[in-house]
């Protein structure tokens, strides 16, 4: 096994866990939820093998849908942002995306900003959308959308900051 192989495991672990013992236990005003645990999906080798992502990103929201009783919600939505994560990246990156030159974990650009706000409001969006079910509450579906994200933004950045390594 390879070092990246074993830093996705190792991450992968332990952002499902701090989001099933910690982040799913918080509730502010009510209805914001943060979800870090997606960073998996964000952080992911972007030359990393597509249909891993997808299989590892299906097997991190059924294990969170299974912790949370929320019925494929989480599978969902972490499928449709591991899909499409490189168009994204090609939104929010241009050409450094084309030729593999995009690191995620280093100084936070506009460009790192976008991704990771794209990727946000899109996965908690379907995340909503699901869990919510009935277009009649597209207002409460957004508002929940907007203010968990902004939550969860804030929550990645400061994680990315806290696990980046040092550069040596």
């Amino acid at each position: 096994m390879n070092s990246a192989l074993l830093v996705n495991i190792a991450r992968f672990i332990l952002l499902l866990a701090a989001q099933i013992l910690i982040f799913n236990n918080m509730r502010f005003l009510g209805y914001i939820n943060p979800y870090p645990y997606m960073l998996f999906i964000i952080l992911y080798p972007v030359n990393g093998n597509k249909y891993g992502l997808l299989g590892a990103s299906f097997l991190l929201g059924i294990i969170l849908d299974m912790f949370c009783n929320s019925g494929g919600v989480h599978a969902a939505a972490c499928i449709l942002l591991a899909f499409y994560r490189p168009y994204i990246f090609k939104f929010s990156f241009g050409l450094s995306y084309e030729y593999q030159t995009v690191r995620l974990n280093d100084v936070l650009t506009p460009e790192r900003f976008s991704f990771i706000l794209i990727a946000v409001v899109i996965h908690h969006f379907v995340l909503f959308l699901l869990e919510i079910f009935k277009f009649t509450f597209i207002l409460e579906i957004l508002l929940k959308t907007v203010a968990s994200s902004i939550f969860t933004i804030l929550l990645c950045i400061i994680i990315i900051y806290i696990i980046k390594p040092g550069r040596r």
